[in-house]
């Protein structure tokens, strides 16, 4: 083998161009992710069309300032640097700041008033927990993970990264990070909602495996925090009821699990 590497004469590195970069999404099994989101930019372009939401030069001038300052694109060979690395020309970058301001009018335009009615009214569903998990496919490990777990004589973190078969909770130790209540799904919603801090909860079976879990830090609400995500998550909702995202069957990460 180590005579066969020797001998091995390395092709040169050439650009991808733009046939081999669509040939990847297709073998990586990526495109319909892209299709959707071609897809969705389109369709706010049109409503917007419809609603008469525009976007001023002004409003292009300060997205794209606050654009650059955040990448330190601080002068032009900066900004000229990143559209070659990125395989864009400047049109390209002024339409996609032009398809986020659109995006963001069109949130506002159509939920911005039903914000503050909907947090009220859903309060609950914007408590955030941060949460710890160990996902295991077998009931008997789980049974055999949680009672040292409950009685404090082993370590989570030992455990997760030992037994852990989700991806995210292996690699951290079994921290999956602050999750708002209503991401969870409802199995684990209902376990945890009046579960204390550091109390380990579980085995709770759901289509995944067995969740063993700790909460490490309940965050209350707050509406001042949370009011993007609240929009978004409503943006979200009507985007679904026109088949973006369950047309394409988009596979969620570890998180809703």
């Amino acid at each position: 083998m180590a005579d066969s590497i020797q001998q091995l004469t390395l092709p040169e590195i050439t650009s991808a161009s733009d046939e081999d970069i669509l040939a990847y999404l297709r073998h990586s099994f990526t495109i319909a992710a892209v299709a959707a989101a071609t897809e969705q930019n389109t369709f706010i372009v049109k409503v917007c069309e419809q609603l008469g939401i525009t976007v001023t030069d002004e409003e292009l001038q300060v997205a794209g300032d606050l654009f650059r300052h955040q990448h330190k694109l601080l002068g032009v060979s900066e900004t000229l640097a990143w559209l070659t690395q990125q395989r864009i020309i400047a049109e390209d970058w002024t339409q996609g700041i032009r398809l986020s301001l659109l995006t963001q009018k069109l949130k506002e335009n159509l939920f911005g008033e039903n914000v503050d009615a909907h947090y009220i009214n859903n309060r609950d569903d914007y408590k955030r927990v941060a949460l710890s998990q160990i996902l295991v496919k077998d009931l008997t490990v789980a049974n055999t993970i949680v009672q040292p777990l409950q009685e404090n004589r082993v370590s989570f973190t030992a455990l997760a990264l030992e037994y852990s078969q989700g991806k995210q909770s292996k690699q951290n130790g079994g921290f999956v990070g602050v999750r708002f209540l209503a991401e969870l799904l409802p199995e684990i919603t209902k376990a945890i909602t009046d579960a204390q801090e550091n109390k380990v909860v579980g085995p709770i079976q759901t289509q995944m495996g067995y969740h063993i879990l700790r909460i490490e830090k309940w965050i209350p609400a707050n509406l001042s925090e949370i009011r993007e995500e609240i929009l978004e998550s409503l943006f979200q909702a009507w985007l679904k009821k026109n088949n973006f995202n369950k047309k394409y069957n988009l596979v969620g990460s570890e998180s809703r699990k």
